[in-house]
């Protein structure tokens, strides 16, 4: 892959799931170090895109490569192309009987066969990236909603993936650990070296951080450049998804949605 080459490139996507398509001619390139948010109401597919980029779900049409190459299908090949991506679950995914360090050891210990004083040093500085150092030893349980989830990023950081997929990082949070973890994105992101892609509903936290925006809706892309670029937009799509409004060329019937994003 050459330096200009795009970490993602998705070009005539089609993405199909139980008999129908979810989205349709989905063209994508994220650039390397970029911060790219995904933005669209519920059900809009987001998270389909998702699937697609981490070799869960095979395109109906169209290709998706990452890291310069095809996404594959054999299944070791898909696991070792999946240890340079981390994801972030909305649902953290922490495992509650071990403590927040055991958590991001996890990883290591799957994927590496590192000495235990190797990974115990590794997991402290992944813990001290997201400011949580001193909560090495406390269960998810005596986790805030927000210090779990940056306990879940340390754990998506461990094999130093330079590719980040993050799905609704916000889900559950207050404002203020909103704001937290927003800025956490957008710092580790260029401290790191990392690429980003967000997935969000939450347009006015995530905007601030993002270098490029797309919005997903009816099946399709139906904007895609900067954040000042969509804020200032009048195509409809746009305009009543970040307005919230229940009347316009987004469907909100129940029967149109087919898929949680």
């Amino acid at each position: 892959m050459t330096a200009s080459a795009p970490i993602v490139r998705l070009s005539g996507v089609r993405l199909d799931r139980g008999g129908r398509t979810i989205l349709r001619g989905l063209d994508l390139d994220v650039p390397k170090g970029a911060i790219v948010a995904v933005l669209g109401p519920s059900g809009s597919g987001k998270s389909t895109l998702l699937a697609a980029i981490t070799g869960e779900l095979e395109p109906a049409a169209g290709t998706v490569e990452v890291f310069g190459q095809p996404v594959p299908r054999e299944r070791r090949a898909l696991l070792s192309l999946r240890k340079g991506i981390g994801v972030l679950l909305q649902g953290n995914g922490l495992l509650t009987d071990l403590t927040a360090a055991e958590n991001v050891a996890l990883p290591l210990r799957a994927h590496t066969d590192l000495p235990e004083p190797v990974i115990a040093r590794l997991v402290r500085m992944k813990l001290h990236a997201v400011g949580l150092r001193a909560a090495a030893d406390l269960y998810p349980r005596e986790l805030s909603g927000g210090m779990a989830r940056r306990v879940a990023l340390a754990r998506a950081l461990a094999l130093d993936p330079p590719l980040m997929v993050y799905d609704e990082p916000l889900t559950g949070l207050d404002p203020i650990a909103s704001g937290v973890i927003m800025a956490l994105i957008r710092r580790l992101n260029d401290t790191l070296g990392l690429t980003s892609i967000v997935v969000s509903h939450h347009v006015h936290e995530t905007l601030p951080v993002a270098d490029h925006a797309l919005v997903i809706a009816n099946g399709r892309i139906v904007f895609a450049g900067t954040p000042s670029e969509l804020e200032t937009s009048h195509d409809p799509f746009v305009r009543q998804f970040l307005r919230g409004e229940p009347d316009g060329p987004i469907a909100f019937d129940a029967a149109a949605r087919t898929e949680a994003a």
